[in-house]
């Protein structure tokens, strides 16, 4: 769910870097071949994720959720010479459309994909990581923050998507609460309350929870 009224949308995409050739290859390929397009992080939200790599310079980046690689190649593009992207997704179907993107982009040295089950991976990196993106099964969002909370540097920053929750975060949206918005609230809150953290929710899309470790 997009809140931004749709012309004001479309004037923030005008007036923002478009995606390469090779991204809006990628966007059109998910959207004709792939189940829920939606999940793409697309144009807008991509340009963003990319802004953050550019301006942070990470040398280790962890993506949970990988999809189709649209957000890995966009957070790619800020790593440092010697830095690595490690992004895990669950869905094996997906894996040689992924590795064939990371290919053509020329970063197979640059992203390492892993196929399983994130709570399980995470814990296998021994890493210090710059940068988290999580855009995973929403349910598990806590657990994934646990999970990296202690490995993010001092200055690093964990990205977390759709906490919003297409709106339901917000009473007057919802027609009900169900357990899953329960999780999102209870979620958004943990990081509100969390010391360790700064944060700031960007209404991007389905919201970007911004949170940069102390």
């Amino acid at each position: 769910m997009d809140f931004l009224d749709p012309d004001l949308q479309a004037y923030a995409e005008a007036h923002t870097s478009p995606e390469s050739p090779l991204l809006r290859r990628l966007n059109r390929e998910t959207h004709l071949n792939v189940m829920k397009p939606r999940m793409l992080s697309g144009h807008l939200q991509g340009r963003t994720l990319a802004m953050f790599s550019q301006m942070l310079r990470p040398r280790r980046i962890l993506e949970i959720g990988t999809y189709t690689g649209y957000s890995a190649l966009c957070l790619a593009e800020g790593l440092t010479q010697d830095g690595v992207l490690h992004t895990i997704d669950v869905n094996d179907e997906l894996e040689d459309m992924v590795r064939r993107y990371i290919a053509e982009a020329g970063l197979e040295q640059k992203i390492q994909l892993h196929i399983g089950q994130a709570a399980e991976v995470i814990p296998t990196l021994e890493e210090q990581w710059d940068l988290v993106f999580i855009d995973a099964d929403k349910k598990s969002n806590a657990l994934y923050y646990d999970l990296v909370i202690d490995h993010v540097r001092p200055g690093g920053f964990i990205l977390t998507d759709n906490v919003l929750w297409s709106g339901k975060v917000v009473e007057k949206f919802r027609p009900k609460l169900d357990k899953d918005t329960e999780l999102m609230l209870a979620f958004n809150q943990k990081v509100q309350d969390d010391p360790r953290v700064e944060n700031l929710l960007l209404p991007i899309r389905d919201g970007i929870l911004v949170a940069r470790k102390k």
